[in-house]
């Protein structure tokens, strides 16, 4: 499917273009943002290897990844945040997601917004059965905000990222299509 464009209140989730990256630097390239990723911060270069790699993964046929920017729904629509969903060929109907925000929006349910975001795009557009995302095990507020987007804790992946030459371990959190429409639903309980 493309291009991918979804409303909440305050953001937009939509394809990447190349004047996204200076953006996505700002968060990939910053060390509190990538504090828990399996990555260290990345460069200049990297960034646009990246923001560009994508905009070519998105138009492949059958698409896989969707690589996706996370803009404020203000005059100024600035990219706040970067999301990803990432179809799995080993299970039908599932992907992976992650996103990541600017640490100058923390604090403000952006990332709660986000989630659900890349959640409709996942069930909604795409059809998908099972959404699944792993965090470090000391990100509590990714932690909170998964619960507050639906997701399940399901478990723990032993030594499942090594970042600076040491191993971590990975919580990994999900939903299945019924129970993202069952929360969606005007008669389901939507919490705060």
């Amino acid at each position: 499917m493309y291009p991918i464009s979804r409303h909440s209140q305050r953001l937009h989730l939509r394809e990447l273009t190349p004047e996204d990256a200076e953006g996505v630097l700002a968060i990939y390239g910053d060390a509190r943002a990538t504090e828990h990723m399996s990555f260290t911060p990345r460069t200049r270069d990297d960034v646009n290897a990246i923001v560009a790699r994508s905009i070519a993964s998105a138009t492949m046929d059958p698409r896989q990844e969707y690589a996706l920017a996370v803009t404020t729904n203000d005059d100024d629509r600035r990219l706040i945040g970067f999301g990803r969903l990432a179809l799995d060929p080993h299970q039908p109907r599932a992907a992976t997601f992650g996103f990541a925000l600017n640490p100058d929006t923390w604090g403000n349910g952006y990332g709660t917004e986000t989630v659900r975001l890349l959640l409709a795009c996942a069930f909604e557009d795409l059809n998908l059965h099972r959404i699944w995302g792993a965090r470090s095990p000391h990100n509590t507020a990714s932690a909170r905000t998964m619960e507050r987007a639906g997701l399940t804790e399901e478990g723990y992946i032993r030594e499942h990222v090594q970042r600076d030459g040491q191993w971590r371990d990975s919580v990994t959190h999900s939903i299945l299509d019924h129970e993202y429409a069952v929360s969606t639903s005007p008669v389901g309980d939507h919490g705060p």
